[in-house]
């Protein structure tokens, strides 16, 4: 017999009201339940990084938590960071001109690492950006391009790009 409850939760502005499982997980309630799919699962521990999204502004690993933790909260994933479908933010754009992704398995749960972490320290040091994406595992880059594209955003933030 399985336990059921109603959430509703706003994902990117949008809300999402579903009668769930309790044993969903918000990773798998993201993608399965409201399709969207640029969170990733990768270790289901918490590990990896790769399902990280903002919970209420602050990262969250979407695969340790479940659905019903999450009823009434605010979540921003990677579909939520660009300002609209014509231009991307300037961490996506720094990304894209730094080669910061290759496979991009790891690129949403890195993208919404560093958008709180420039939003908390707008003007970081390699080792600060390095330490900020710690928690987040990269087989494919080296980390060298996505340190530069994360102190490259921080100059286009500061500019107001």
């Amino acid at each position: 017999m399985s336990d059921r409850r109603t959430i509703s939760v706003t994902i990117n502005g949008e809300t999402f009201e579903r009668e769930v499982e309790t044993r969903l997980t918000l990773s798998d309630f993201i993608r399965h339940e409201c399709l969207l799919t640029g969170t990733h699962v990768g270790c289901e521990h918490g590990v990896c990084g790769a399902c990280t999204i903002l919970l209420n502004g602050q990262t969250a690993r979407s695969c340790l938590m479940l659905a019903v933790q999450a009823d009434g909260q605010e979540i921003r994933t990677v579909e939520g960071i660009a300002p609209n479908d014509q231009e991307l933010h300037p961490l996506q754009q720094a990304f894209q001109d730094n080669h910061g992704l290759q496979c991009g398995y790891c690129t949403p749960g890195m993208l919404t690492t560093l958008l709180e972490f420039l939003e908390e320290n707008p003007d970081p040091t390699e080792r600060e950006v390095r330490e900020a994406i710690s928690g987040n595992l990269c087989r494919c880059t080296g980390y060298q391009g996505i340190v530069a594209a994360a102190l490259d955003a921080a100059k286009r933030l500061q500019a107001g790009a």
